[in-house]
């Protein structure tokens, strides 16, 4: 990561000339607009453009190549300078990758430092170059490069349990795609006031880990937290949307540093048939959060204790940078206690593939490895309500106007009400949505079969989940596709945190037999007032039930 660093100071600057002899060839262009144009010309030229313009012995040999031909002679010229850049890199690398290491280390981790560290003799390559940009404004250019390189690095790690561990580094392969955005253009050499540069792309990255005079395998836990600390601090120090900036002219270059754009709710439901990872009882999972694995903004749900079915429903909210590119990720664990948790299974959801200001109901397939994507084994499944809101459109989740009964505002005020502060500014976290929720049940089908007859005698068990209000329907004997039309009130004083259970069972002259159950938020009951809905029943083989659901709504200020 520190390499990507001080290879992109080195990339800015090189790409920076080529910007530089434009502008010396173009002495007559004065205005930004005109230089803009002219970049994006000479950009987009072809060997046939340019031998029309001037002759080739006015020009450097590289540029009446071709592609293929440019990059060979960068890769050549990089090649040669590669020693004094080995030389003139490392050091500065050195001092300012630890910093990061430590900010990013994994829990089993004490310290992380670098004893010895330079980029070997093979001089990465470039592969691909394109003007993604190009306007008054700026230029925003990527370049692909190929990195199999023989660098000698050395970790001096300090685990949590105080065992000091001298790791080697070996056998780096990278491929990945900078961006280099030149902005602003201006009138004085170099032609631009400051550049940016991000890693756009990690297609590949792939290294060993070597205890020095020993084997990491028999260190339980460590090689996964070396290579989590690596991946998490490329992720959240230099790949895209974040970016370093570099200004080459002093100015204020504020617009060019990353900024929010908006925000993702998240709503971590439940999830269904984990893998158990225990030997003697069942798996504690929980799960983490994040869009961008910064520590502070990974967000965790609590543990849930020996089951392989837990229901959370836990609502997060996280700030976006870049939807176009920034995705969340959730992770689900198996809790260890003291020791290292065990990783479950995980999912990534493209921000970009959410419709604003609407919510997705989603049910994912855990996956093992979220690069790859591709997982033949059954790891269960996490279900998800995700609502992404761009800044300056309305959040359906947003409580405008708080109702409050004349005691409530008494009580807040201290007086008789007159004085109770505007609370339409409080977070979702801080407010609680109060209403009654009406359920009718209308009817199931496709019921699974409980009786020795071929028939059941279902009905249906409903459970406020955090008040634990109960009510359950009639028994309709001898029937797989029963009708109740039965209509239930619950007073729920913390909608966006509260769940709608509904169980149905086959009732025995002895007893009950569990046939299937649907868990429901109250987020569509919340944003649409009253709907229809026929949810599949869970852990049954078949059926679902009908549905409809009414609310009406009696906001009010939580205190803090």
């Amino acid at each position: 990561m520190g390499f990507f660093f001080g290879l992109g100071l080195g990339i800015t600057f090189g790409v920076g000339l080529v910007v530089l002899f434009v502008r010396s060839e173009n002495a007559r262009a004065k205005s930004r607009g005109d230089l803009a144009a002219t970049v994006a010309a000479f950009a987009k030229m072809t060997v046939e453009d340019s031998r029309k313009v001037l002759p080739g012995e006015y020009y450097p040999s590289w540029v009446v190549f071709s592609q293929q031909q440019k990059l060979d002679w960068l890769n050549l010229e990089l090649t040669k300078i590669w020693p004094f850049v080995n030389e003139a890199a490392s050091e500065l690398i050195r001092s300012s990758v630890e910093p990061i290491l430590e900010q990013y280390k994994a829990g089993v981790l004490a310290s992380l430092k670098l004893s010895k560290l330079t980029l070997g003799t093979v001089a990465p390559q470039f592969t691909g170059v394109s003007i993604i940009e190009s306007d008054d404004s700026g230029v925003i250019m990527e370049l692909e490069m190929q990195w199999d390189g023989n660098p000698s690095i050395i970790l001096d790690i300090q685990t949590a349990l105080g065992l000091g561990l001298p790791i080697q580094v070996k056998n780096v392969a990278f491929t990945g795609v900078f961006r280099l955005i030149f902005k602003p253009l201006v009138d004085v050499l170099p032609c631009f006031g400051a550049v940016s540069y991000s890693l756009r792309e990690k297609k590949k990255l792939d290294y060993t880990l070597k205890v020095v005079g020993g084997e990491l395998s028999s260190i339980p836990g460590v090689s996964d937290a070396i290579e989590d600390t690596i991946h998490d601090a490329i992720e959240d120090s230099i790949t895209w949307p974040v970016r370093k900036v570099i200004p080459i002219i002093p100015g204020d270059y504020s617009d060019l540093e990353l900024k929010p754009v908006g925000t993702l709710e998240v709503k971590l439901v439940q999830a269904m048939n984990l893998a158990n990872k225990e030997l003697i009882g069942k798996s504690d999972p929980f799960a983490k959060l994040f869009i961008r694995p910064l520590r502070d903004r990974i967000k965790r749900s609590r543990t849930i204790s020996n089951d392989l079915n837990p229901v959370w429903n836990e609502h997060f909210e996280f700030v976006v940078e870049d939807e176009t590119t920034q995705q969340l990720t959730v992770k689900i664990y198996d809790d260890e206690g003291v020791q290292a948790s065990e990783y479950m299974g995980g999912v990534v959801i493209k921000i970009k593939d959410l419709q604003p200001c609407k919510v997705t109901d989603l049910w994912l397939k855990l996956l093992k490895d979220l690069e790859i994507q591709r997982d033949r084994k059954d790891r269960g499944q996490v279900h998800l309500e995700l609502l992404y809101c761009p800044y300056g459109t309305e959040n359906p989740f947003a409580v405008q106007k708080f109702a409050m009964t004349s005691l409530e505002k008494a009580l807040k005020s201290g007086t008789n009400g007159s004085d109770v502060s505007d609370t339409s500014t409080h977070k979702k976290k801080d407010v609680i949505v109060r209403g009654v929720l009406s359920v009718t049940v209308i009817s199931a089908e496709d019921l699974p079969v409980m009786d020795v007859m071929g028939k059941s005698d279902p009905f249906v068990v409903l459970t406020l989940k955090k008040t634990e209000a109960k009510n359950k329907t009639r028994v309709v004997n001898d029937s797989l596709n029963p009708t109740w039309n039965q209509t239930f009130d619950f007073v729920v004083e913390d909608g966006l945190h509260d769940m709608l259970i509904l169980e149905v069972y086959d009732h025995d002259t002895f007893g009950k037999d569990f046939m299937g159950r649907c868990i429901m938020t109250l987020t569509r009951a919340l944003m649409e007032g009253e709907y229809q809905d026929s949810p599949a029943l869970e852990k049954a083989k078949s059926g679902k039930l009908n549905l409809h659901l009414k609310w009406t709504p009696q906001p009010i200020f939580r205190e803090s």
